[in-house]
């Protein structure tokens, strides 16, 4: 297989499990930290003349990350493109094994059954907590309905206060989200790239948890990982 991954997590997936078979990933695919295979542009911007020059027998994708015309145009050239859906984490397993498996893996990897045991054998919270979860600012915007991470934080005892929003990321002002009251504001280090000096000076008197994005927002490997790490994360927060 000649594979070309346009979805960071999916690359680091196919890295891990399928050694050999990526030929191509984006610029944002940061993991493994060794990976050599040509760059491709971005999620939203790849070029597709780059990835059809690789003369790729499948490119993975994401409904939500990659555009609907980049992905037109590479079917219109011939090529197979696999468009994965992942709004839950029982989603991102099913579709993990929908991917590995179309790039050639002919097992089930061990990191995904690890996976899968780690996010089933989360205790029930003890108790549960509000949160509001920017993913930018200039201008200010956070996770709404429907997401991944929102599934994600749910199962760890966050209920994020725009999970009913009609938009999937709205934009809302910072005076709105300091004036929900949430709990705890979940701040992310990707896609925006908040820190300890920018971020939770915008929430005086609210607590705020600085969170690996990978953890949050991927699906792969860091799934096995992503419980302990934000768990520890969002109660130290809380303390």
């Amino acid at each position: 297989m000649r594979v070309v991954s346009l979805v960071p997590s999916l690359t680091e997936a196919v890295a891990r499990t399928v050694p050999g078979a990526l030929v191509g990933a984006t610029d944002w695919c940061t993991h493994p930290a060794d990976l050599d295979v040509v760059r491709v542009g971005g999620t939203k911007n790849p070029k597709t003349d780059r990835v059809l020059s690789l003369a790729p027998d499948l490119v993975i994708a994401n409904e939500e990350e990659n555009r609907a015309p980049d992905l037109d145009a590479l079917r219109a050239a011939g090529v197979e493109v696999l468009v994965t859906e992942v709004r839950t984490v029982a989603r991102a397993f099913a579709e993990l094994t929908r991917v590995l498996t179309a790039c050639g893996a002919p097992d089930r990897p061990r990191w995904l059954d690890e996976a899968e045991a780690a996010w089933s054998s989360v205790p029930r919270p003890e108790r549960r907590t509000t949160a509001v979860v920017p993913i930018w600012r200039r201008p200010w915007m956070v996770l709404g309905r429907d997401t991944f991470a929102g599934d994600v934080l749910a199962r760890l005892g966050v209920d994020h206060l725009y999970a009913s929003h009609p938009e999937r990321y709205p934009k809302v002002p910072v005076e709105e989200l300091r004036a929900a009251r949430p709990g705890l504001v979940v701040l992310p280090d990707e896609p925006y790239r908040f820190t300890a000096g920018d971020g939770p000076e915008a929430f005086p008197g609210l607590p705020c948890a600085l969170v690996d994005g990978r953890y949050l927002t991927w699906y792969g490997p860091s799934l096995t990982e992503a419980p302990r790490a934000l768990g520890a994360a969002l109660r130290a927060a809380l303390r």
